[in-house]
């Protein structure tokens, strides 16, 4: 039987542990998948390149379980615990502002579900797009937002639009109620303090790919190496 939120241990996290957690999550279900009930630590450090030690403090932080000595920790319980902690099985509704292709993309991805997330509504300033619906979510006004952020109490809100209009579009958001979001406008919004940014810099990923590819093929042509 799964056990409520309220069961959910009470402990802080660093922004790296709650980073690895679905890291965690993907190799324990694997696990499941091939029929194992136990994991030991050290298997899970082994296949994400981790200190044995780091593993056991992160899952110490989210599970009361403890690993058995030479059987390892519980593969579904801990599963269970992590996703509890994580907040996984309460589904928390968001909004999306910018239904162009990355909106689009946002709006289309089934797997947000798993993770206890749902786009309940998107907001666009073009007419062409207004009251259409894409991947099942209706696109409404942006004069709509901040009623219906506070209608329906919603706090997550995720910005695809070009980075001019950002800080617009997080003003409202926050004046609807919004403690968390998602930007990923190649600009620094201004926020109150409560409230989360968590900025998706897709331009400087590729900026560093770019970097790696330039510099390898300058290295492989002051070697002389030729295919």
């Amino acid at each position: 039987m799964k056990r409520n939120a309220q069961e959910a241990k009470n402990t802080y996290l660093t922004k790296q542990a709650l980073q690895r957690m679905p890291y965690y999550l993907q190799y324990l279900k694997g696990a499941k998948a091939e029929g194992k009930s136990h994991v030991s630590a050290a298997a899970i450090a082994e296949e994400l390149e981790l200190s044995d030690v780091l593993v056991r403090k992160d899952i110490a932080a989210v599970s009361s379980k403890q690993g058995r000595p030479k059987a390892g920790f519980e593969v579904d319980t801990l599963i269970e615990d992590i996703e509890l902690y994580m907040g996984y099985h309460h589904t928390k509704e968001a909004v999306l502002v910018g239904a162009g292709s990355l909106g689009r993309a946002l709006l289309g991805n089934r797997e947000f579900g798993a993770y206890g997330f749902q786009i309940v509504a998107a907001f666009d300033v073009r007419r062409s797009v207004i009251r259409k619906t894409i991947s099942g979510v209706e696109v409404l006004s942006l004069a709509k937002l901040r009623d219906y952020c506070l209608r329906r109490n919603i706090q997550i809100g995720i910005i695809t639009v070009p980075a001019e209009a950002a800080q617009d579009v997080a003003d409202r958001m926050v004046d609807g109620g919004i403690r968390a979001i998602w930007n990923f406008a190649l600009v620094k919004l201004k926020v109150p303090e409560g409230v989360l940014v968590q900025n998706e810099d897709l331009a400087s990923s590729l900026a560093m790919l770019s970097q790696h590819l330039r510099l390898g093929n300058e290295m492989d042509s002051s070697s002389g190496w030729m295919e």
